[in-house]
C-alpha cells in the first residue's frame, strides 16, 4: 500500500460539552432506576437531574433510558454507557487522589495528627486510648454548638445542640475499634455533624472492650435510643464512624429482634464492619494487626459468623435508608462497597458517597479538610431530610 495516498479515517470523538456531572447524573440514575432516589443521592431536584440526562442524551445522540410512568429501564446504548462511565469517573477520583497525594501538603498534616494514635499498640491499651483522646484533640468542635452531659437510660454521654430550642433526632456511635473513644473526644466530630444536620446529637460513653465485651456496647446504645424515644422524639436517625458503624449495624439489628420502632435513617463514615476474616479476599494492609487484636478484645469469644456482629452475612430487610460514605485511598474501601451492595439486595435503600481521600475515616479532619467537611454536610442534610420526612410520612 502507497502510504502517501493513504486515507486517514477520523473516529469520533465525545462532544466536548459532556460534563463529569452528566455522567454521574446518569450512573446514579442507572443504579438507582428511580429519579427520585438518584436525586436524593446527588443532592439535586428532579427536574434539575432530569435536565441532566437529556442534556446527556442529546450530546450522545441517543436515548439512553426508557422512562414511563411507573418505571426507568436502561436501552442497551445506556447499558453500553454504564460500565465505561463508572470506569471513567473510578479513573477521575483516584487521579485526583492521585495529584493531592503528589501535592501532600493536606496529607502531611493528616499524617501528623495521626502520629499521636498509631504508633501505639493494644499490648499498652492504655496508652492507646490516650493516644486515640490526642488525636481528637488536636479539633475543636463549632463554637455555635453548645455542649452538656447527659444520662441517656443510664449511660453517660454528651449531647450536642447546635440552638438550645432543638431536639436530640441524631443517635452518634463513635469509632475507635470497640475499645477506644468516648463522647468528650468526639466532640469536634459530633459538633459539626449537629451544626449540618441542624438537630440535636447524644453521643454515649458506651462500654468498651476488653472490660466489658460484647454485647455491652449494643445494649448501651439500644438504652440511650430508648431514652430519646421516650423523651418524646417521635423519629431518630443513627450515625456512626469506622468501628462505630459496625455498631450501628448491631444496634439496628437488636431494634429489629426487639420489635422497636426503627430509625430514620443510619448514616456510616468509613465503616470497619467485618469482624470475620480480617482482610478476607482483600490484600493484607497496615490496619490488620490493630483490627484483629480489637476483634479478639471485643467478640471476647462470641463467635464472628453472628448475624448480630456480621452485617455482611446478616438479613438486613427492613432497615432504614442508609447513606455509606468512604474515601478512594481508604484502605476498609471494599467493605464498604460490599456492605451497601448487601443492603441493597436486601431491599434497603442505601447510598454510596465516595471521596477522593486517601486516608480511614476522614471525616475526622473537617475542620481542614474540604472533602471530609462536604461529606459532613452531605450527612447532615441527609440526616435532616430523612428525618423529617419520616415525621411527616
Amino acid at each position: 500500500m502507497d502510504d502517501e495516498n493513504a486515507e486517514v479515517v477520523s473516529l469520533p470523538q465525545a462532544p466536548d460539552a459532556i460534563e463529569l456531572r452528566h455522567l454521574r447524573a446518569f450512573v446514579a440514575v442507572a443504579e438507582e432506576l428511580n429519579f427520585g432516589r438518584a436525586a436524593a443521592r446527588l443532592y439535586l431536584s428532579q427536574p434539575a437531574l432530569s435536565r441532566q440526562i437529556r442534556s446527556l442524551e442529546r450530546l450522545v445522540g441517543c436515548d439512553l433510558l426508557r422512562r414511563s410512568t411507573h418505571r426507568v429501564e436502561l436501552t442497551l446504548a445506556g447499558e453500553a454507557l454504564l460500565d465505561r462511565a463508572r470506569n471513567l469517573l473510578r479513573d477521575v477520583d483516584e487521579a485526583v487522589s492521585a495529584t493531592r497525594s503528589v501535592g501532600g501538603e493536606l496529607l502531611a498534616r493528616i499524617a501528623r495528627h495521626w502520629e499521636s494514635f498509631a504508633e501505639v499498640s493494644l499490648a499498652d491499651l492504655q496508652e492507646l486510648r490516650i493516644g486515640f483522646e490526642g488525636l481528637h484533640g488536636q479539633f475543636e468542635p463549632p463554637p455555635a454548638v453548645s455542649v452538656r452531659s447527659v444520662n441517656a437510660g443510664g449511660v453517660p454521654g454528651l449531647l450536642f445542640k447546635p440552638q438550645p430550642e432543638e431536639p436530640a433526632t441524631l443517635l452518634y456511635l463513635h469509632g475507635g475499634g470497640h475499645v477506644a473513644g468516648s463522647a468528650f473526644g468526639y466532640r469536634p466530630l459530633a459538633g459539626a455533624l449537629a451544626e449540618q444536620a441542624g438537630t440535636g446529637v447524644v453521643v454515649p460513653d458506651y462500654r468498651l472492650a476488653p472490660e466489658h465485651p460484647f454485647p455491652a456496647g449494643v445494649q448501651d446504645a439500644v438504652r440511650a435510643y430508648r431514652w430519646m424515644l421516650d423523651r418524646g422524639t417521635s423519629r431518630v436517625a443513627v450515625a456512626g464512624d469506622s468501628s462505630g458503624c459496625s455498631l450501628v449495624l448491631s444496634f439496628l439489628l437488636s431494634v429489629k429482634q426487639q420489635d422497636l420502632p426503627m430509625p430514620a435513617a443510619a448514616i456510616l463514615f468509613c465503616p470497619w464492619v467485618d469482624l470475620t476474616a480480617i482482610g478476607r479476599d482483600r490484600p493484607p494492609h497496615e490496619l490488620d494487626d490493630f483490627r484483629r487484636a480489637a476483634v479478639g478484645l471485643y467478640l471476647s469469644g462470641h463467635p464472628a459468623d453472628d448475624p448480630l456482629v456480621n452485617p455482611l452475612s446478616a438479613d438486613l430487610a427492613g432497615l432504614p435508608p442508609m447513606l455509606v460514605q468512604a474515601a478512594t485511598g481508604d484502605p476498609l474501601l471494599d467493605e464498604a462497597r460490599e456492605l451497601t451492595d448487601h443492603a441493597r439486595d436486601c431491599g434497603v435503600d442505601a447510598r454510596f458517597e465516595l471521596f477522593p481521600v486517601d486516608t480511614h475515616d476522614f471525616h475526622i479532619f473537617w475542620s481542614f479538610l474540604p472533602e471530609a467537611a462536604q461529606a459532613v454536610a452531605q450527612a447532615g442534610r441527609f440526616a435532616r431530610d430523612t428525618t423529617l420526612a419520616a415525621q411527616t410520612g
